[in-house]
C-alpha cells in the first residue's frame, strides 16, 4: 500500500506536470522542443513566401490523452523552424492553415473545450496566437477548410449539427479581419451533409464542395454549392451513382468552370480517386477515375502551371489485407492521366494535401507509421515535377 507521504508527493509532481504542459499549451512553443507526441498528421501545407512551408495538422500528447491543433513552419528543405500548438488540450484539430496578407497564418478546425464548435486561430509570422475564436451552438460543429477573403476576412467551411431541420448540414461563416462572425449560412436537405472545402471566386462569391445524403441518386453524393458575395445559395449539384461519392476538394479554374476531387464509389467499401470537371454553372464538363481494384480516394486537388491538375490521396493496392500508400496522380486539362505515383513505406502512409512549387515539383503532407517513432508522424514529402520523390522528413 502506497504511503500517504508518497503518495502526496506523486499528486504534487503529477500536478505541476500537468500545469506546466497546460501553460505551454496556450500559445506557441517558439523554437523550444515540443513534449513528446503519440499521434501526429498533417492535413494541410502551403508553400510560404520564403520558400519554406506552412504545415497545419493535430498532435496528441500526455500518452494521447489530450490533442492540439497544430502548426509547424519548416525551410525549403522541411526543417523545421517553429513548431506550435494551440487549444486547450482537450480534442482540438486542426485542419487548414494558410499564410495571411500581413505575413502571419490563419488555422481552422475543432475544438471539444465546450462542446464541439469550429475552431478559428490567427498567429503571426513567428506561431505565436495573436487570437482565437469558436462558433457553433448546442450540437457539434467541425471546422473543415479556412481562407483568407479579398476583404482581409475569413472564410470557412464545415458542418453544424446545431443549425437547421436536419440531422447536420453544410456550415459556411464569414468572419472580418479580426475573427469576428459578419454571418453564417447553413445548406442541406432532409438527411446528413457536409462541407469540406471552399474557395472564394473570382466575383466575390464563394464555392464549397462536400457530399449529401439529401440529393442525388446514392447514399452519399459528391456535393457542390455556389453562393454569391453574403453567403447567400446561388445554385447547388450533386453526382454520385448507386454507393458512396464524395467531394473533398474544389478549386476554381482559369475557365470559370470548378475542378473538385474526392472519391468515386465503385462498390460497397470500394472507390477510386476521381476528379470531377464542372462548367461555371456547376454542369459537368468530364469526370475521371483513377486507382486500382480496391479501395483508393482523393483528398486534394490543385490546378497546375501547365493547365492540368494534380491530385494526392491514398490507395490500398492489395486491398484492406495490405496497406495504404500515398497516391499521387497528375493529369492534362482534360482528366486523362500524364503520370501517378505510390509513395511510403511498409506501414500505413496517407497524403492528404498536395500544392505544386515554385520549382515545378510537388510537395505533399499527411500522416506515415511506416517511419519515425510513434504510431503516426506527420509526413512531408517533396518531388520533381514528375513526382518522383526528392526528399521526405517526418516531423513530430
Amino acid at each position: 500500500m502506497i504511503g500517504k507521504f508518497p503518495f502526496l508527493i506523486f499528486i504534487s509532481l503529477l500536478s505541476l506536470l500537468l500545469t506546466s504542459w497546460n501553460a505551454a499549451a496556450h500559445g506557441s512553443e517558439g523554437k523550444t522542443t515540443p513534449p513528446k507526441s503519440y499521434q501526429d498528421w498533417g492535413s494541410f501545407v502551403q508553400q510560404t513566401d520564403d520558400g519554406g512551408f506552412i504545415i497545419a495538422g493535430t498532435t496528441y500528447r500526455l500518452g494521447g490523452w489530450r490533442s492540439y491543433l497544430y502548426l509547424i513552419k519548416v525551410d525549403s528543405r522541411g526543417n523545421p523552424a517553429w513548431r506550435s500548438t494551440f487549444g486547450r488540450g482537450d480534442v482540438d484539430w486542426g485542419q487548414s492553415a494558410q499564410q495571411t496578407t500581413d505575413g502571419g497564418y490563419i488555422a481552422a478546425g475543432t475544438t471539444w473545450n465546450r462542446g464541439c464548435d469550429v475552431y478559428l486561430v490567427k498567429a503571426d509570422a513567428d506561431g505565436k496566437e495573436s487570437w482565437s475564436h469558436t462558433f457553433g451552438g448546442r450540437g457539434r460543429d467541425y471546422g473543415r477548410t479556412v481562407r483568407q477573403s479579398a476583404d482581409g476576412g475569413f472564410v470557412i467551411v464545415g458542418d453544424t449539427a446545431s443549425f437547421g431541420a436536419d440531422e447536420t448540414d453544410v456550415y459556411l461563416i464569414k468572419t472580418d479581419s479580426l475573427g469576428k462572425e459578419v454571418w453564417s449560412r447553413h445548406f442541406g436537405g432532409s438527411s446528413g451533409d457536409y462541407g469540406h472545402s471552399v474557395r472564394q471566386t473570382r466575383d466575390g462569391g464563394y464555392v464549397i464542395a462536400g457530399w449529401t445524403g439529401s440529393f442525388g441518386a446514392g447514399k452519399e453524393d459528391v456535393y457542390l454549392i455556389r453562393t454569391d458575395a453574403d453567403g447567400r445559395m446561388v445554385w447547388y449539384r450533386s453526382f454520385g451513382d448507386r454507393y458512396d461519392d464524395r467531394g473533398n476538394s474544389v478549386q476554381e479554374t482559369s475557365d470559370g468552370g470548378f475542378i473538385i476531387g474526392g472519391a468515386w464509389g465503385t462498390g460497397e467499401n470500394q472507390s477510386d480517386v476521381c476528379l470531377i470537371k464542372t462548367d461555371g454553372e456547376g454542369r459537368e464538363v468530364w469526370k475521371k477515375t483513377y486507382g486500382g481494384s480496391h479501395e483508393d480516394c482523393g483528398w486534394f486537388v490543385q490546378p497546375t502551371t501547365d493547365g492540368g491538375y494534380v491530385i494526392v490521396g491514398n490507395t490500398w493496392p492489395v486491398g484492406k489485407l495490405g496497406t495504404s500508400k500515398v497516391y499521387l496522380v497528375k493529369t492534362d486539362e482534360m482528366g486523362w492521366k500524364v503520370w501517378d505515383r505510390i509513395l511510403g513505406g511498409p506501414g500505413y502512409d496517407y497524403g492528404y494535401c498536395v500544392t505544386q512549387t515554385t520549382d515545378g515539383g510537388y510537395v505533399i503532407v499527411g500522416k506515415t507509421d511506416s517511419f519515425g517513432a510513434g504510431d503516426d508522424d506527420i509526413y512531408l514529402i517533396k518531388t520533381d515535377a514528375y513526382g518522383k520523390e526528392a526528399w521526405s522528413k517526418i516531423l513530430r
